[in-house]
């Protein structure tokens, strides 16, 4: 920090590369002070790591041409090699154990969902059942068919036959609907 207070120049953050910034670097109070043989050497190992560094970019640059060219005739696209890394991805984590763990969390409490859902419709198709029952017997002014103490006479009526028939008719449509529908649930 005391360098960069002083104004002093960092060799890590200087951006330009080649002789003219080898040439230019300003020398910190804080290193040591070198003398004009080893500053030499040293500005002459620069050169000459730089120069290979160059020369290790270009041959890597005709190594990834080779690969691009190899891959190219044998028909391998980089969709293709796109859809192959994320399979293989895929499979990594599918045979993961922490995969393996969630999954069967999740489908255990799939089940337990798919349980209490079908519980509660169930629950609720039944109440439904129970008030349309209920209204249908409020609009004929019977409080409970159930209780009635003339029972035998009512079921020779017409208006009780009839009745009977409705209830019939919407039991058959429900039992249908409940049949047609996968979870149970009327809708």
């Amino acid at each position: 920090m005391e360098q960069a207070d002083q104004g002093a120049v960092r060799p890590d953050s200087i951006t330009e590369v080649g002789e003219d910034a080898v040439m230019s670097v300003a020398v910190s109070p804080s290193v040591p002070t070198l003398t004009e043989e080893e500053q030499e050497e040293l500005r002459e190992e620069l050169l000459r790591v730089e120069d290979e560094v160059v020369t290790l970019s270009q041959v890597l640059a005709a190594k990834e041409k080779q690969v691009a060219d190899i891959k190219r005739k044998l028909g391998i696209t980089p969709l293709n090699e796109l859809k192959q890394n994320i399979s293989k991805s895929w499979q990594e984590v599918t045979t993961s154990t922490a995969y393996k763990k969630t999954s069967e969390g999740f489908s255990v409490a799939g089940q337990k969902a798919t349980a209490a859902f079908t519980s509660m419709g169930s629950a609720i198709s039944r109440k439904f059942e129970d008030v349309r029952l209920q209204s249908i017997s409020n609009s004929f002014g019977i409080r409970s068919l159930q209780h009635s103490a003339s029972m035998p006479v009512m079921r020779n009526t017409p208006t009780f036959k009839s009745f009977e028939e409705k209830v019939e008719t919407l039991k058959v449509k429900d039992e249908k609907r409940s049949q047609d529908e996968p979870d149970g649930i009327s809708g």
